[in-house]
């Protein structure tokens, strides 16, 4: 949002935020843009027909970011992620069609291809996810695909690595362990730590959504990569070592079921096509990201949830 209205190019004359403000979600996050006359707030369900008949008129572009994201909640309860992921977004895509919307994004995740040993999967590899969380993303970009097939709607995917960034909700991996280290306590982490992940600056995401929107094709997908892998253990010490603690903090957990082994997007399509490239690499930004956490206490402090990582 802030990249939206702020941008010195931008055209845009409203902005309609829909959002559930469940768990994670904060109003707080906003405060930067609400005051832009452009700006509207709607505090509403994705599911929620009626309501998104009625709010998506008039407007040329959707970006649907909404989702249940946490993997291990949808390992707990896959409910409310098959409610929200799928039925979600074809609402969304249903309310787009009907008012004749010009474009839709669909924001999806690598997750949905599953694991891999080694490479990296292209935007024409097969779905095989793993988890809950990954099968109900990659049932929704198969409903996404069949708005394009069927109605001939300007239908685009991106599928992108693991976000980090500041504003980030305390059970993901980067803040869970700050604001425990901030605390004073051990950081969990599963298994033997080898996992890999493809870390993506959320201000790198949303310039890629950008240009997908300005620039993709319609019924293109479009992997979203920040280029840098990391196994969580080499991670975990990045940010141990900005507290001057060491390997005697983590805390060892059991792994959790399904646990994918390495995701690895190949990104060269957006890269080719739409000039993406990622401008900040995980280890160079954790610093200022420790440093948000320990200036904004009173932002995360009310929010927190001790619980393992994503």
């Amino acid at each position: 949002m802030r990249r939206l209205v702020n941008q010195a190019d931008s055209e845009v004359s409203q902005v309609t935020i829909l959002d559930k403000f469940t768990y994670s979600g904060n109003l707080a996050n906003l405060t930067e843009s609400l005051s832009d006359p452009r700006v509207k707030v709607v505090r509403g369900d994705v599911c929620d027909s009626e309501l998104l008949m009625s709010v998506i008129g008039n407007h040329d572009v959707v970006v649907h970011f909404a989702a249940e994201s946490h993997v291990d909640r949808s390992i707990n309860s896959a409910r409310p992620f098959i409610l929200t992921n799928v039925l979600g977004t074809q609402t969304v895509l249903e309310a787009a069609l009907v008012n004749s919307v010009g474009t839709v994004v669909h924001v999806s995740t690598d997750e949905v291809y599953g694991s891999l040993d080694d490479g990296s999967w292209s935007e024409s590899e097969p779905l095989l996810p793993n988890s809950p969380y990954s099968a109900s993303k990659a049932s929704s970009d198969l409903v996404a695909r069949a708005f394009y097939q069927t109605y001939g709607m300007d239908v685009r995917v991106t599928r992108c690595s693991n976000n980090f960034g500041t504003h980030q909700y305390p059970e993901k991996l980067i803040p869970l362990f700050i604001t425990n280290l901030i605390d004073g306590l051990n950081v969990p982490l599963y298994g033997d730590g080898l996992n890999i992940r493809d870390w993506l600056h959320v201000e790198d995401h949303c310039r890629a959504i950008d240009l997908v929107v300005r620039h993709g094709r319609a019924g293109e997908i479009y992997n979203v990569g920040g280029g840098t892998e990391l196994t969580n253990i080499d991670l975990t010490r990045k940010i141990l070592r900005l507290f001057g603690r060491g390997d005697e903090s983590i805390e060892r957990v059991a792994d959790r079921p399904g646990h994918d082994r390495r995701y690895s997007v190949d990104w060269s399509k957006i890269r080719i096509e739409l000039g993406y490239q990622p401008s900040r690499d995980v280890e160079d930004a954790l610093p200022e990201i420790v440093e948000w956490y320990r200036t904004n206490e009173a932002w995360w402090r009310p929010l927190l949830v001790r619980r393992t990582q994503d």
